[in-house]
């Protein structure tokens, strides 16, 4: 119930509350206490005679449009106060009782729409001035809002309602206005919500989303927010190269911020308070001048890491740096939501602070879109201009000014490859595993993946990693033949093997990360990252494996048993072969039916 007010003539006037005034387009400079003032008000804005048929008839429709919001104002109250304490049959009831009244709400939008175009028509424009403004944009999208898929919002700007509130949108008190699509779109806000969703489950209210038009400007978003001059930051040896290239040079250049960059091998803890101790002696004239103007430490991780796939302790690294008073930003694109949540764990000690995906890789999983995101918590991520914080906040330190934005088709083009993200990860990682074995038993291949039990990685995977599964990119090093056979075999792969950069499409990629995606890195950095140059990373795909395995034995005879004879011979055998796939997917399937049902 909205709270009332006596007044001098007997009748009961409806009071105001704050969301009620957002509805006036005067919501900022009025002096109305009641509805009927918020009505009167309206009128007069838009020249309109309160006593004629159309004042009439307008105030009384302005008047169950205010006292609407008002009931729906208490309704997200209720909902936000109560849903978790409604049995799961009751939550059913009131979800489909909401979609109800969102359609009734849009069909008084949609019956507007008739006297809306009659009035526009009687405006009289010449066919040039028609041309000129194309359709009216607001007449015949309604229906839009109950299309089966998010609609792609092609537009580069948007109509707003009036002054005051697009002044609000410009400080952000006004989401429903988007102004213009290089900051907010309704197809890119769809699809950061629904990562949001997948990322943080229950904790989803919590955390909020930007998507930017590259997994790279995702990773520049933050590094350039967080990030300030001669800061330091922390890295795991293992990430992406260009990643590596942007820290290394541009972030750490002299004459750009000066930052000075610590990286640690290894997967654990203990591995990165090692590297954080270190840092503490090294820069301690950064981190504990007498100047009172201290640097700031960061971490940076990378799990799975690339290119060997291998899988750190986020969570137990994360809470060390937390209790050291380190921000975390943690790049997740290999593990997608399906193999890990860094975001749901229970401590929030635990969780990164900022977490980055490339929707090029296995979010979209089809390569044929470019995008990327940030995920953080809300705080972090946008609070409306003026209020205490928000000039700290990613959308206005960086998204705003920048301009990295993702287009609706790009949005909209990811959201259609996420449908199928989870069948496509589980049949990537039991190819995975069955890829890796073959591989393994042969003694002249050293295959660097931790679904193999006695990998040193295989604990941590199995410990973090949904069922225990491998992600989908893994490295093998055939130091043992000569360069002319290593290069002769590795060109004659095509076309199973395909020969292509990036990596979690549905087909499987092969790529010498030394001469490509790492090739930024120094020889010795290689080395260090365990990077050769007979390293070959697979990205593992869709296909039927046995047809990968049956290419790789024959490529092996055309390519290697001339100079070593029998190579080819060292494989598995068919038998073998048949019951290894049929073992993995017997034994991966089951496992994921009984995690479906509990």
């Amino acid at each position: 119930m909205q709270p009332v007010i006596k007044v001098n003539d007997n009748r009961e006037k409806t009071c105001i509350t704050e969301n009620v005034m957002k509805l006036s387009p005067l919501r900022n400079s009025s002096s109305a206490t009641t509805i009927e003032e918020l009505i009167a008000e309206q009128l007069s804005h838009f020249n309109l005679d309160s006593s004629s048929e159309f004042g009439r008839t307008i105030a009384q429709v302005a008047q169950r449009i205010y006292e609407c919001q008002g009931g729906v104002d208490d309704l997200w109250r209720i909902t936000q106060q109560g849903i978790h304490k409604l049995e799961h049959k009751d939550r059913i009831a009131l979800f489909n009782a909401k979609k109800f009244l969102s359609f009734q709400l849009a069909k008084v939008l949609d019956t507007l729409q008739n006297p809306f175009r009659k009035c526009y028509q009687s405006l009289n424009y010449s066919n040039a001035t028609l041309s000129a403004k194309s359709a009216y944009s607001m007449f015949d999208n309604v229906a839009a809002i109950f299309s089966a898929t998010p609609v792609i919002t092609r537009t580069a700007t948007y109509t707003y309602a009036c002054a005051e509130w697009i002044a609000d949108a410009f400080e952000g008190k006004e989401l429903m206005l988007e102004i213009y699509s290089r900051l907010l779109n309704p197809t890119s806000i769809a699809l950061a919500n629904h990562i949001v969703d997948l990322e943080a489950g229950s904790y989803a209210q919590d955390y909020l989303a930007w998507n930017f038009n590259s997994g790279m400007a995702a990773i520049d978003a933050t590094l350039s927010h967080v990030l300030g001059y001669k800061d330091v930051l922390i890295i795991n040896r293992n990430i992406y190269g260009g990643a590596h290239q942007l820290i290394y040079d541009w972030y750490a250049k002299p004459s750009n911020l000066n930052i000075a960059v610590e990286s640690f091998d290894g997967e654990t803890e203990d591995n990165f308070l090692s590297c954080w101790h270190r840092v503490k002696e090294k820069y301690s004239d950064r981190l504990f001048g007498s100047n009172g103007k201290n640097k700031n430490t960061y971490l940076y991780l990378e799990s799975p890491c690339n290119p060997h796939g291998y899988v750190l302790d986020v969570p137990a690294i994360c809470k060390a740096a937390h209790q050291n008073g380190l921000r975390v930003i943690l790049d997740a694109t290999v593990g997608t939501p399906f193999l890990q949540n860094p975001l749901i764990q229970e401590d929030e000690m635990e969780r990164p602070d900022f977490l980055i995906h490339s929707y090029t890789k296995d979010l979209s999983g089809n390569g044929t879109v470019i995008a990327g995101c940030v995920i953080g918590r809300n705080k972090n991520m946008f609070i409306p201009k003026g209020e205490p914080g928000w000039d700290q906040t990613m959308f206005w330190n960086v998204y705003y000014v920048k301009g990295a934005f993702l287009t609706a088709d790009a949005a909209f083009a990811v959201m259609e490859g996420m449908r199928t993200l989870e069948m496509r990860m589980l049949n990537k990682c039991i190819n995975t595993q069955i890829l890796a074995r073959f591989l393994d038993s042969h003694p002249m291949i050293q295959v660097n993946c931790n679904i193999l039990s006695d990998h040193y990685n295989s604990a941590l995977r199995q410990k973090l990693m949904f069922l225990g599964l491998p992600a989908p990119l893994f490295t093998i090093d055939m130091s043992e033949l000569s360069k002319t056979v290593f290069q002769r075999l590795f060109d004659s792969l095509e076309p199973h093997f395909s020969h292509m950069i990036s990596l979690g499409q549905t087909n499987t990629i092969i790529s010498c990360p030394g001469l490509t995606t790492h090739s930024e890195l120094s020889e010795q950095e290689q080395q260090q990252a365990q990077i050769y140059p007979k390293t070959i990373r697979f990205a593992v795909g869709n296909e039927n494996p046995k047809d990968l395995i049956t290419h790789f034995i024959e490529v092996s005879k055309l390519a290697v048993d001339e100079e070593i004879p029998g190579f080819s011979n060292d494989f598995l055998t068919e038998q073998e072969i048949d019951n290894l796939i049929k073992q993995t997917y017997s034994g991966i399937h089951s496992r994921y039916i009984e995690a479906s049902l509990n």
